[in-house]
């Protein structure tokens, strides 16, 4: 299949990372939001992330701004029913998710694909909701997307072969890798990442550590660039918790049950850098610990 338009649900960090990279491949972007300062900040971002790569010489100045031509904003979701491809970047809510599909439903091309940037939900699920579930599948890009080099591309029960290699086809124009996952939950990557997160939040709340020695354990003795703890603050608490939900619902193994700790951190509102606290404190110069 042809894309030329590719239409992105949700202008906030995966959104718009995933514009950003969309639109340097040579693509016509269309970023939605239901909040207009929230598509002016993703913008603002973009450029500034793009210009970035202009100072350490990643591309050229000229590149930046043809990237930045190619991105138009818009409101009002429907809109995104004329672009080839919709990807949907919103929260990791599945009942938000169905809303967002269940509302372009009416206004999409006749082969127009649908993907999702979800980092755990059944593709078959969602994809059962649209009218064409072969034409829909999991597109799942890490961040931050500018600088990570996979996407995870999950196919749904009824995902056609078209829509996969048309996916794929997109990861490798964008100069990145593909991991092809099952549809099983949180897939490759978080399946393995978030247990091992959780793990770290069960060794600070049973004091095996403190917040400063467990990141630094891993990062001295197994080498991560980033502590487990300080990852979750960057992914967001309330992401992981999500997620752990989505593993302990979907998969019924004790093993996979979410920290009563890292409830309670979620529970607080403290869900790490986008809210200045988390496993760090982040509202002065340098983070502290909060345990």
């Amino acid at each position: 299949m042809d894309i030329n338009t590719i239409g992105v649900v949700g202008a906030g960090q995966m959104g718009n990372g995933i514009a950003h990279v969309m639109a340097l491949a040579g693509y016509d972007v269309l970023l939605n939001d239901i909040s207009q300062d929230a598509l002016d900040a993703a913008v603002g971002r973009i450029d500034k992330n793009l210009e970035r790569q202009v100072s350490r010489e990643k591309i050229s100045a000229e590149a930046k701004a043809e990237a930045m031509a190619r991105i138009n904003t818009t409101l009002k979701l429907p809109d995104l029913g004329t672009t080839d491809l919709v990807i949907e970047a919103a929260t990791e809510r599945e009942e938000i998710k169905h809303q967002i599909f269940d509302t372009l439903k009416p206004h999409l091309g006749p082969d127009t694909i649908l993907t999702s940037n979800t980092s755990s939900i059944s593709i078959t699920r969602l994809a059962s909701r649209t009218d064409h579930p072969e034409r829909f599948m999991g597109f799942h890009f890490m961040n931050p997307v500018p600088m990570m080099k996979l996407v995870e591309l999950i196919r749904g029960i009824a995902t056609d072969e078209p829509t996969y290699q048309t996916c794929l086809n997109i990861v490798e124009r964008l100069g990145k890798t593909a991991a092809s996952a099952e549809d099983f939950p949180a897939f490759i990557v978080n399946r393995i990442l978030i247990p091992m997160i959780n793990e770290a939040c069960y060794t600070l709340y049973e004091g095996v550590g403190n917040v400063a020695s467990i990141d630094n354990a891993m990062k001295l003795g197994a080498n991560h660039p980033m502590g487990p703890l300080e990852l979750a603050d960057f992914i967001g608490l309330d992401t992981c918790l999500a997620i752990m939900n989505v593993l302990h619902d979907g998969l019924a193994d004790t093993k996979y049950r979410p920290c009563p700790l890292l409830t309670k951190y979620v529970e607080a509102g403290w869900l790490g850098r986008k809210t200045k606290r988390g496993f760090y404190d982040y509202r002065g110069d340098v983070p502290v610990p909060t345990r």
